[in-house]
């Protein structure tokens, strides 16, 4: 039976993919779906399946989850319309017959303030009234979201933000993908290996923006600094280099969270799935820098 990996030609969905394999998982056991396949076509040149799922075409997801045991369900990037795409998909591996769902959730998602946990909170509750075996992976935040910040630093030579002292235990994305990875292998492996679980994922250290600044620094070899402002003057800022009201206050809100201490948590549990500790910030912006 396979590991299919839902969004497969995304940022994280590929590296799941990826990890799967480094971690030696048998490619005509491995299921790659994507909207658009051609997206992910030198993976079937690695005998990878790529199959189109597309979530909001259900008929699409049948075929793409026939014969799979463990499904990792990389959480869809519109923020807004998730929930149903989600359900689509939960519905679909119902159908399927489904083993396993390992589910990339938010952190503390059925309890936490957080702008982007609604979401995630709802798509947990489908997946519990499923009766589906789940796996919920609540990410925090990737080191890659600070990837603009520190292009833009190079060239004002400072990152401006609302988030005041607040502080994000952040982690690079391959990190999470490498996650995910070993929990689909041992559930493949094993039926019992992290049923049910519910990990709370996050980098082994809480940085503040003046580390962020600090090691900005280090990546582009110039000064940056941290320049602290007020929400509205955040929101004023983002307006005036074009965002929308809309964008805007969605930015002016995460900082606002991170500022509540919402994106602090350091569990451990990352390094403990993984092995190994969590990529460091200086290095995860450095790599992702280094690709653009």
């Amino acid at each position: 039976m396979s590991i299919a990996v839902t969004g497969a030609s995304g940022h994280l969905g590929r590296l799941v993919v990826e990890s799967l394999l480094a971690r030696g998982a048998d490619p005509a056991q491995v299921v790659a779906t994507a909207r658009t396949t051609a997206k992910v076509a030198d993976l079937a040149d690695r005998g990878v399946q790529v199959r189109e799922a597309d979530y909001v075409r259900p008929e699409t997801l049948a075929a793409a989850l026939a014969g799979v045991d463990v499904l990792v369900l990389v959480s869809g990037s519109e923020v807004g319309q998730r929930v149903e795409q989600h359900r689509n998909v939960i519905d679909a591996a119902v159908a399927a017959g489904v083993s396993r769902v390992v589910y990339t959730s938010a952190p503390r998602a059925t309890t936490s303030a957080l702008v982007l946990a609604p979401e995630h909170k709802a798509t947990e509750e489908i997946l519990a009234a499923s009766g589906l075996t789940t796996t919920v992976l609540r990410n925090s935040w990737y080191t890659e979201n600070y990837v603009g910040d520190v292009q833009g630093a190079r060239e004002t030579g400072e990152i401006v933000s609302s988030v005041g002292d607040g502080r994000v235990a952040s982690a690079s994305r391959a990190d999470y993908a490498e996650a995910a990875a070993v929990v689909a292998l041992a559930a493949q492996a094993d039926a019992a290996a992290h049923a049910g679980a519910v990990y709370e994922l996050s980098g082994d250290v809480a940085w503040t923006f003046d580390d962020l600044a600090v090691a900005a620094t280090e990546v582009l070899g110039s000064p940056v600094a941290y320049r602290r402002v007020s929400p509205d003057e955040h929101r004023a800022l983002l307006l005036g280099v074009g965002l929308d009201e809309g964008t805007a206050g969605f930015v002016v809100a995460l900082d606002g969270n991170i500022r509540d201490g919402l994106l602090a948590e350091t569990s451990g549990e990352l390094a403990r799935l993984l092995g190994r500790p969590t990529t460091p910030l200086v290095d995860g912006l450095r790599a992702a820098v280094a690709q653009g």
